[in-house]
């Protein structure tokens, strides 16, 4: 496994003090949905904070802001716990990801440019590399980077923010599913590739809000597989 230590080629911990608590948050954020830090480990404050040379207060307002967005919990006495995720308890989530992803077509579209054509045909041939010989976190962090990428495509902040705070209390449930080998891993990742495909078909096409389907039609069937492997083994709590 990765080092979980090691920072993100995005992290940046230069800059303003904004930025620094963003790249903290980011990091810690990619760690725990990378499972390098698991369901149930605490965090320690003092170790997180030596280890971006940072005090405990900033450090602090980054884990509530993760507390908030239901990936870690603070308890008295015991301290600062890495949520779980669970299939059941996330539906409703996923059932909102899938009828707002919709409106990334039709809210404040934005039209992509060649320079985004470019990165986009680079995730592509990423992907192929990850379909031929990739591991589940090595194509979690890929979708990671595909879903950020492709949120540049509405320029509705609300809606970004919303969708980007969706995507990431539910991206621990694939990577789960996947690591106890309940999921066909070549047939997961060639059904991604043929859709990043599609999606840059209709990108050179300029049509935003097939885009946006595509990426529905992607979040509705990658649940009703996962819901598919829970009912074969068992309860959502004992699957992941």
């Amino acid at each position: 496994m990765d080092d979980p230590t090691a920072s993100s080629p995005e992290t940046d911990l230069s800059g303003t003090v904004r930025d620094r608590h963003a790249a903290m948050h980011h990091e810690i954020r990619q760690r725990i949905c990378l499972l390098h830090y698991p369901p149930g480990m605490r965090l320690s404050e003092t170790a997180l904070a030596e280890e971006f040379g940072t005090s405990r207060t900033p450090l602090r307002r980054v884990l509530a802001r993760l507390e908030d967005e239901g990936l870690v919990q603070s308890r008295h006495g015991v301290g600062t716990l890495v949520t779980d995720a669970d299939i059941t308890e996330l539906a409703q989530v996923y059932r909102l990801r899938v009828e707002l992803t919709e409106l990334t077509g039709r809210l404040d579209p934005v039209m992509p440019d060649a320079a985004f054509l470019a990165r986009l045909d680079q995730l592509i041939a990423r992907g192929a590399e990850i379909m031929a010989s990739g591991t589940p976190h090595e194509f979690t962090q890929f979708d990671i980077d595909v879903f950020q990428t492709l949120l540049e495509l509405t320029a509705n902040l609300p809606l970004r923010q919303t969708l980007e705070r969706l995507y990431f209390q539910t991206k621990r449930i694939w990577l789960r599913t996947a690591m106890d080998a309940q999921l066909d891993l070549r047939a997961e990742f060639r059904i991604f590739q043929h859709e990043l495909e599609a999606i840059s078909l209709a990108l050179h096409s300029g049509d935003l809000e097939a885009v946006a389907h595509i990426q529905r039609a992607h979040i509705s069937m990658s649940f009703k597989r996962l819901q598919q492997q829970g009912d074969q083994t068992g309860p959502a709590s004992d699957l992941i």
